[in-house]
């Protein structure tokens, strides 16, 4: 199971007013080798309280550097002291990278990439977009980037840079809610009606072979649903969540009936193995943190798979899954952080 290793921040700079960009060194290079599209869970103690967030590498794999950005949240303890204190030289924790939000790349390929990026979604879509023209030389990518203004756009001047070096190769449409622009197309929100006028005007659906999507719930949801409605598969459409929200809905569960009795569990960490009893109404990860397991987290809310983990005996029920695809659960993968037990004996193991 992956650990928490210390990560050196090489560099600290400003994108945008509410958002840096941040270079870490690793001491070692091997366990941070990344795949385009991943991110990284960091630990930070701060105001005295363990803090866990995730946040998406912006780099191309290909670069030679560990790059993430982090943008303001409002209330948010750790992207405030990050926007405000972080400096060169301090030391951040952070697990080796994670996620399943790419697809293999093949230098032979000739294909046409979509990706829709709100905010600060653009982060895992610059690394996706950076690695993929690099890999595939003869790949096309198109995308469309929602914003409130022009001043809240991230890696503006990069994306220029991009479109430059990939000259007709990268397409860059951006899409300002409050900035009127010369076109009425790229003003306002990306909902399902603005996706319907980009493929009659800009974008051509039946062209493209993997689409990418990245920001908030809603948007997210209406831009699956005009992707589908336009003739794209479920397999052709991968999206990463920065909020507790899905755009083909939490999978639903049976009411089950179960006895009231406790729980005898099993969970396997870093080939050390615990058994212990627990409560149905606890989650897995609950009761393994509860019986000194230092079992990955990160997000509890069952957005980011860092607490994935293999069941082995038993069933339980997993109330939210906003991350895992359905492959992997159907081969017994769970998240921990919403796995509740329905049978009196479970086994787990994070190693997996």
């Amino acid at each position: 199971m992956a650990r928490f290793h210390p990560l050196t921040v090489t560099d600290v700079t400003r994108t945008i007013r509410d958002a840096v960009v941040v270079t870490l060194r690793a001491d070692d290079p091997a366990a941070f080798a990344f795949t385009q599209g991943q991110y990284l869970t960091f630990r930070q103690h701060i105001g005295g309280q363990e803090l866990r967030r995730s946040y998406s590498i912006c780099a191309g794999r290909d670069e030679g550097v560990l790059r993430v950005g982090i943008k303001r949240v409002e209330g948010g303890a750790f992207s405030s002291w990050a926007n405000e204190a972080l400096r060169p030289g301090d030391v951040l924790e952070a697990m080796p990278p994670m996620g399943a939000f790419h697809t293999a790349l093949s230098p032979d390929a000739r294909r046409h990439y979509l990706a829709f990026a709100g905010g600060s979604g653009i982060t895992p879509v610059l690394s996706i977009l950076k690695t993929t023209l690099a890999a595939e030389p003869h790949a096309q990518f198109t995308l469309v980037y929602a914003n409130r203004a022009v001043s809240t756009i991230m890696f503006r001047d990069e994306l220029e840079d991009l479109k430059n070096l990939h000259m007709g190769r990268l397409s860059v449409i951006h899409v300002l809610e409050n900035d009127a622009q010369d076109i009425d197309l790229f003003t306002g929100r990306v909902d399902a009606e603005k996706c319907s006028l980009l493929f009659k005007h800009c974008i051509d659906p039946a062209s493209v072979d993997t689409a990418f999507i990245c920001g908030p719930g809603p948007m997210m949801l209406a831009i699956s649903g005009a992707l589908r409605d336009h003739g794209l598969t479920d397999a052709q459409i991968k999206y990463e969540l920065f909020a507790a929200a899905r755009p083909t809905g939490p999978r639903p569960t049976p009411p089950i009936t179960v006895p009231a009795s406790g729980v005898s569990a099993k969970v396997t960490l870093n080939g050390e193995s615990r058994s212990f009893t627990m409560s149905r109404e606890t989650s897995v990860l609950e009761a393994a943190l509860a019986n000194s397991m230092d079992a990955p987290f990160a997000c509890k809310a069952g957005v980011c798979s860092t607490c994935r983990a293999k069941l082995l005996e038993g069933e339980v029920e997993m109330r939210a899954n906003h991350a895992l695809e359905d492959y992997e659960v159907e081969h017994g993968y769970v998240l921990t952080c919403q796995s509740h037990p329905l049978t009196d004996r479970i086994v787990l193991d994070y190693d997996q």
